[in-house]
């Protein structure tokens, strides 16, 4: 089988897009991190661990995406698919795909 490079690529676009435009998680990770950021010595902790669990959440969703359509496929192209959506995740949502990370 001759793989062309990107060949996911348009697909993971579409589909992280779609994910940013219709979850409010980017919006409460950004308002976490900032609570998080903005704390005092006393409270920090807590705030992290309010930004973590966002954190999470965005990350299983972009899993549970993933691996939805990586399902659809013979193992090597969904080993393909994985690493241009986890590229493309990483390139677009940075540390908020942490469980991706995790996953792999």
């Amino acid at each position: 089988m001759i793989l062309r490079r990107g060949r996911f690529r348009d697909l993971v676009d579409r589909q992280l897009g779609l994910f940013a435009a219709e979850t409010e998680l980017l919006s409460e990770a950004a308002e976490a991190e900032a609570a998080w950021a903005r704390a005092d010595a006393a409270e920090s902790e807590e705030r992290y661990g309010d930004y973590q669990l966002v954190v999470d959440a965005v990350g299983e969703q972009l899993h549970d995406i993933r691996e939805t359509y990586a399902a659809t496929l013979d193992d090597e192209a969904a080993d393909d698919y994985r690493r241009a959506f986890d590229r493309a995740s990483r390139k677009r949502f940075g540390r908020l795909t942490s469980f991706l990370d995790e996953d792999s």
